[in-house]
């Protein structure tokens, strides 16, 4: 009888999803952002910055550019973590980063410095 009932909730799970068509992101069609939690250690922080600029492009974090000022972890942090949340279809299990991310859906620009 259960295997029947887990078969069954399966199959009506199944059903709902093909009658209300694919399936949607959390955020629809709102820009949202991927930014640091302000809670967040130096050591997660820069564990972050390294993985997601390994995995995109963190010119824009240079001495000079844009968004290299304020030159600290959270800015820094933020801004990377973004870049990939960003290239990654702002998906949110892309903003995890061990639990240290926040989704945003304000645009954390600044100055010159624009949030992809």
């Amino acid at each position: 009888m259960a295997k029947v009932a887990s078969t069954l909730s399966f199959f009506l799970l199944l059903l709902s999803l093909v009658i209300s068509g694919p399936l949607k992101s959390v955020n629809g069609d709102q820009k949202t952002w991927c930014v640091a939690k302000p809670s967040s250690n130096e050591a997660t922080l820069l564990e972050n910055i390294n993985y997601a600029c390994a995995q995109v492009d963190c010119r824009v974090l240079s001495k000079g550019c844009p968004c290299s000022s304020p030159d600290n972890l959270i800015n820094h942090a933020s801004i990377a973590m973004n870049l990939y949340y960003q290239s990654r279809g702002r998906n949110h299990w892309n903003c995890h980063f061990q639990n240290s991310a926040l989704i945003v859906m304000t645009d954390p620009s600044y100055g010159n410095c624009v949030y992809a």
